[in-house]
């Protein structure tokens, strides 16, 4: 019984023993498979932590570097420095052109060479993704230059500009005509091609071509050029406000009328401080109805045609009665009375400004008197025959 019983005992007591084994058999397998998951997530946290600082490393260094082209680049650009520029507007133009990397790697440069406060306004060969420092030295080395530089001078044709204009930017003088064959095109507006005295309009660019200095983009066409020129005429007789104080203060003649007025003001006057003067004495002559025939009897406008039409000109003293009184020259103001058909030459603001506000005088008549251009105004034939008389004494007549 005893026997019987141990051996029962025994027997329970190795199964219990199978299943507790089995049970633990079991748990260590499902331990593995746990720590092996651990393991996994662990090493995709590390590679996601390490991951992260790595992005933000490189962007910790992104922050304090300075992204910069190596070399000296390739091919070739033209880019413009615009007068009053700073580093930062020439580090933005240089950008949006391909040629440095950041605005940020050329304004360092800037402040580390004080001679870049010497780059001049003007238009620049360089070449694309180029360093800063390379970038830099060619802006301060003017035979990268562009030379598309012009001053056009007050009082100039606009046949005279188009041979500068040809000269300055290798554009033949013919294609500049043939340009202004369409003032419209060149953005001239209609209402600016008007008159009120009864005179046809003879549409031309002449007076709109804005006597400055210019850098033109070596790209540019002809038409390109002249439309430059006629937006430059607009801004300034649009911050003048000169059409309305024309109409509101000269006895409703057009805008058009006041600019062939300041254009004869650019020819005859020898100073500045005189075109008013000589102004005043065209509208006196014009528009006053004291004067023969409304005759502006100015000699300029003789030798505008000639020019026009490719014949040589003269000197007044020079002229004869028939060639002044020439009823078949349209820009005679001895044969026809009233303004000329279009302006005769391209005024600059002085000479604007002279024909929007004259002064208030009842002058006829004027004379240059000395060697330095100063003329010598006068009310009736008297007066001005006495300024003549001035005149020779000093050498001028």
């Amino acid at each position: 019984m005893i026997d019987e019983l141990d051996l029962a005992f025994e027997d329970r007591a190795e199964k219990g023993r199978h299943r507790r084994g089995a049970r633990r058999k079991k748990s260590a397998g499902g331990g593995r498979g746990k720590t092996v998951a651990a393991l996994l997530v662990t090493l995709l946290l590390l590679g996601a932590l390490g991951g992260g600082v790595w992005y933000g490393f490189d962007r910790v260094q992104s922050f304090l570097t300075t992204p910069d082209y190596d070399g000296g680049g390739t091919g070739e650009v033209v880019v413009q420095v615009r007068p009053g520029d700073t580093a930062t507007d020439i580090g933005n133009t240089l950008v949006e052109a391909g040629v440095v990397k950041s605005t940020k790697a050329f304004t360092s440069e800037a402040r580390t060479n004080s001679r870049s406060q010497n780059i001049q306004p003007g238009f620049y060969r360089l070449r694309l993704q180029m360093s800063a420092a390379t970038a830099l030295s060619l802006l301060l080395d003017l035979e990268n230059k562009v030379s598309n530089r012009i001053t056009i001078p007050e009082g100039r044709t606009a046949k005279q500009m188009y041979q500068a204009l040809a000269e300055a930017t290798d554009i033949p003088a013919e294609e500049f005509a043939a340009a202004a064959a369409d003032p419209l095109a060149l953005g001239i507006p209609d209402w600016w091609l008007t008159r009120t005295d009864g005179k046809q309009v003879d549409a031309s660019a002449e007076g709109f071509l804005f006597p400055d200095t210019y850098d033109f983009d070596p790209n540019l066409t002809a038409t390109d050029i002249l439309k430059l020129m006629v937006d430059r005429f607009l801004t300034v007789t649009g911050e003048m406000e000169f059409a309305e104080r024309v109409q509101a203060e000269r006895g409703g003649i057009s805008p058009y009328e006041a600019l062939i007025v300041a254009s004869l003001a650019q020819a005859e006057a020898g100073i500045a401080e005189d075109l008013a003067k000589v102004a005043r004495v065209a509208y006196n002559r014009v528009y006053s109805g004291s004067f023969p025939c409304s005759c502006l009897q100015f000699d300029v406008t003789v030798n505008y045609y000639w020019e026009l039409t490719g014949q040589p000109t003269k000197a007044s003293k020079d002229m004869t009665r028939d060639e002044l009184y020439d009823d078949s020259n349209p820009y005679s103001t001895h044969a026809h009375s009233g303004l000329p058909p279009t302006p005769i030459n391209n005024p600059g603001k002085v000479a604007l400004e002279g024909a929007v506000d004259p002064p208030d005088a009842d002058w006829h008549y004027f004379v240059a008197i000395d060697k330095e251009g100063r003329s010598a105004f006068a009310e009736t034939l008297d007066e001005h025959n006495a300024n003549i008389q001035i005149a020779r004494e000093n050498g001028i007549l």
